[in-house]
């Protein structure tokens, strides 16, 4: 007895000395495959079934890596055997602290994945072990560069958008955060830790079988605004909905309505001129309200099929959902049916005489070339519309300090003209 006690301690020591734990199942060989790019936000409570197959899809029978920082080897299995897919390996780290995030092995794994799945619990523990950090940089490269497929639920939802609410002093409620939006257990992070295109100015939340967790989510959209002087988004899952987006941007929304009500929420501050909220101070409740139009919000019913989406590239086509305002006037959270907001008034493309622009690499990286007889000047704007100094020389445009994601850039021709491409960087 004191021996198989000892064992367990040893191994117990082993593990902690490390920084992690880890779980494997499959072929111990790395299978080396291209994956399909993609996203799939998971609302936190059971997996969809349906979802998870269209993620572990994009690996293209590659290999799956499941991040966590508790719980086991839950996702093993079941990713590998049940979901009738093939796949070459799923191995599970469970992270005790930044030195197991940041192990030559971990990196290693991450790397050779196709696909990564975080697992929900604390996202602190996500953002205090995986940012800033090796691995931070493995992902993006991950997501950027190799193109894989990323995912989480809960937690590992939380912490995909470019905004995040890390729960660094715990939860916050509804109440807390609308009667001060910077309420201390209201902390959000913004723009410092995974770069996925189609998530650029957002925030995700999840759990939405909570009504109250709408408002919530509204107030962290309103400091997003309000701290970024910048237009903010938001998608939210009911807990057994899952939103998959795929490299066009499209986001199929899958569950099992209608015999449950299971969806997703595609949120948007209004794009109307003055569309940041009227108080959001320290100390006071929140009014964000705009004429009760403050967001905009595509309310889309998840189906086993997947059939209903909404196209993040534009913020506005869907199909099968329907619009909503929701705003707030002094901690007061309301909404309404209302129709398509019709965003697109900045980026619309008007006739032109530029017959000869052409625009190239499409994706690109670091650097955008255009050849033109008759360019006179251009602009570069970034999919909420907000217009992005660049650094030019003669035809070429540096892109290099570009975050990944969909940009339009507007060409004036000299006689006055103009065109407009819609480009991806990757």
């Amino acid at each position: 007895m004191k021996k198989v006690s000892l064992l367990i301690l040893l191994i117990t020591q082993l593990n902690f000395s490390q920084g992690y734990t880890e779980y494997a199942t499959g072929n111990a060989m790395d299978f080396v495959v291209s994956p399909d790019a993609g996203i799939c936000l998971m609302g936190g409570a059971s997996e969809s079934d349906e979802a998870m197959v269209w993620f572990l899809n994009k690996a293209n029978g590659g290999d799956v890596v499941v991040l966590r920082a508790s719980g086991s080897d839950g996702y093993n299995n079941y990713f590998y055997s049940e979901l009738g897919v093939a796949i070459n390996s799923v191995t599970t780290f469970v992270i005790d602290n930044q030195e197991g995030a940041t192990s030559a092995y971990v990196l290693d794994k991450v790397e050779k994945a196709e696909a990564i799945w975080f697992a929900g619990g604390d996202q602190f523990d996500y953002i205090t072990y995986f940012k800033d950090n090796a691995l931070e940089d493995a992902l993006n490269e991950f997501i950027n560069v190799k193109g894989g497929v990323i995912g989480g639920t809960s937690a590992g939802m939380a912490i995909l958008g470019s905004g995040y609410f890390s729960a660094e002093n715990g939860t916050v409620t509804n109440a807390q955060a609308l009667s001060n939006p910077y309420h201390n257990r209201l902390t959000l992070g913004y723009n410092d830790f995974l770069e996925i295109p189609y998530l650029e100015n957002l925030i995700t939340d999840s759990h939405y079988d909570d009504p109250d967790r709408r408002a919530r989510h509204s107030t962290f959209l309103a400091r997003y605004a309000a701290d970024n002087s910048s237009r903010a988004f938001g998608i939210a899952c009911n807990e057994y909905t899952a939103v998959c987006v795929d490299s066009n941007g499209r986001a199929y929304v899958f569950g099992d309505y209608p015999n449950y009500e299971e969806h997703a929420f595609f949120i948007q501050s209004n794009c109307a001129a003055d569309f940041l909220p009227e108080n959001c101070t320290d100390g006071n409740a929140l009014t964000w309200s705009r004429n009760n139009e403050a967001l905009k919000v595509y309310k889309v019913p998840g189906k086993t099929t997947g059939e209903n989406y909404f196209d993040l590239s534009d913020w506005q086509t869907g199909s099968g959902g329907e619009w909503q305002n929701w705003y707030i006037n002094n901690g007061v959270f309301s909404t309404n049916v209302t129709v398509n907001p019709n965003c697109n008034t900045l980026l619309d493309i008007p006739e032109n005489d530029i017959t000869l622009v052409t625009v190239f690499p499409n994706p690109f990286t670091d650097e955008i070339t255009i050849t033109s007889d008759a360019m006179q000047s251009f602009k570069m704007f970034d999919v909420t519309g907000k217009h992005i100094a660049m650094t030019s020389y003669t035809n070429r445009i540096n892109t290099a300090a570009l975050a990944a994601g969909i940009y339009f850039l507007r060409i004036e021709s000299t006689s006055g003209n103009l065109e407009t491409f819609k480009l991806i960087k990757r």
